[in-house]
This record gives structure tokens, sequence and C-alpha cells, in this order.
């Protein structure tokens, strides 16, 4: 039986609550990694899949950089996932902490390149960074708008770039919001709801060669 070590690396919708609890059955948090999860081991039973999720609620990609050689090159992982881009944005109207976009794109290239090294065998996703037009997001919406925009053409240049697995996920919500609500979705314009952390997952598994 073959192994795989999938890590999940992010923000604050990837560590879905895993931060908060001190009881070990949560580690992967409540959101798309576990969901991910939970398919991967009862579908494909063949491959011993095992699961870190290291993501942190708050991160810039500042922050990912800052901590990526103890929280996920140590680890040595199979596959890394990657979805960070809101934070940078987020921070700037908040309280003016953000990650330009410039900044965004080479410190993303310089944390790839350095994996790449590393780990030059492993397996890299990358999840495009999205927001619906509610909530925190009424607020700056022209703004928040461009600037998501332009971390999601970094993020896809990145992944073509390192030959890593893209994962869209803005024209998803898009198209199921309007089925069915933004704030079914996103509960904030930001942050997942139990269904939008569902629509991460089926991508995930959808884009990515890991099955």
């Amino acid at each position: 039986m073959s192994e795989k070590l999938i890590l999940f690396q992010g923000d604050s919708i990837t560590d879905a609550g895993r931060t908060s609890s001190s009881d070990p059955f949560y580690a992967l948090g409540c959101g798309y990694p576990l969901l991910t999860a939970a398919r991967l081991l009862y579908e494909k039973s063949h491959t011993q899949y095992h699961f870190l999720n290291k993501g942190i609620s708050g991160n810039r990609i500042v922050d990912l950089y800052a901590r990526w050689k103890e929280d996920t090159l140590n680890q040595k992982p199979d596959v890394i996932s990657i979805l960070i881009g809101v934070n940078d944005v987020w921070h700037e109207y908040q309280d003016h902490s953000g990650v330009d976009a410039s900044k965004f794109e080479n410190m993303y290239d310089l944390l790839l390149e350095e994996t790449k090294a590393a780990l030059p065998q492993v397996q890299l996703v990358l999840c495009e960074p999205f927001i619906l037009p509610i909530g925190e997001v009424l607020n700056h919406t022209e703004r928040w708008m461009t600037d998501m925009a332009l971390r999601r053409v970094i993020v896809k240049k990145m992944a073509d770039k390192f030959d890593a697995a893209f994962v869209p996920l803005q024209e998803s919500f898009i198209q199921e919001s309007e089925k069915l609500g933004a704030g079914y979705l996103l509960s904030d314009g930001v942050h997942p709801t139990p269904a939008g952390h569902e629509l991460i997952s089926r991508q995930w598994i959808k884009y990515t060669d890991i099955l």
C-alpha cells in the first residue's frame, strides 16, 4: 500500500477552527481540509493517506513565508495545498497592514522556489482566492474586486510557472451564489459556510490528480 502525506496551508479559511481546539480529533479543523480528507480516505483505501492542516487564521503571504520551513518543509509532505491571499487585501483596509500585489507575487514566487529546491518531487496545489459581494466585502467593494482579481492572476501565474495544480474557485462561487445566494456560501463575503467549504473541497478534488 502506497503512502502519501497531504499538507494544507493557508489562513482562517484553511484553519477552520483547528488552532482554537486542543482536541487532536479536530486537528484538521471543520472546513475543506477535513471534507477532502474524509472523501479521499473513504474512496481511495488503496493509498494510505495522512493529512496535516497547518493553516493559521489571519495569515498573509508574509506570515506564511515566515513559518514555511517549520510548518511545511520540515514536514516533508508529498502534496502541499496552498490557499492564501484574502488577508493580503483585507488587512490593508482594516489597519493598513496588507501586502501589495507586487510583494505578494514576489513572496509567493520565493516561497515556491524554496519549496521546489527543498522538496523537488513535491506536488503543489494552488487554490484561487475568492470573495463574494456581501458582508465585509461591501466595504470598499470596488477595491476588493480589483485587488482580489490581481491576486487570482498571480496565483494562476505561479501555478503555471511551478507546474502546480490550479484550483479555480471564484467563478464557482459566483455561479453557485446566483442559485443559492451569496450568504449560503460565504458568511461575510470571505469565510465559507459548510456549503462553501464543500464547494472548495469538490473543486480541489476535481482539479488535482491526487485520486
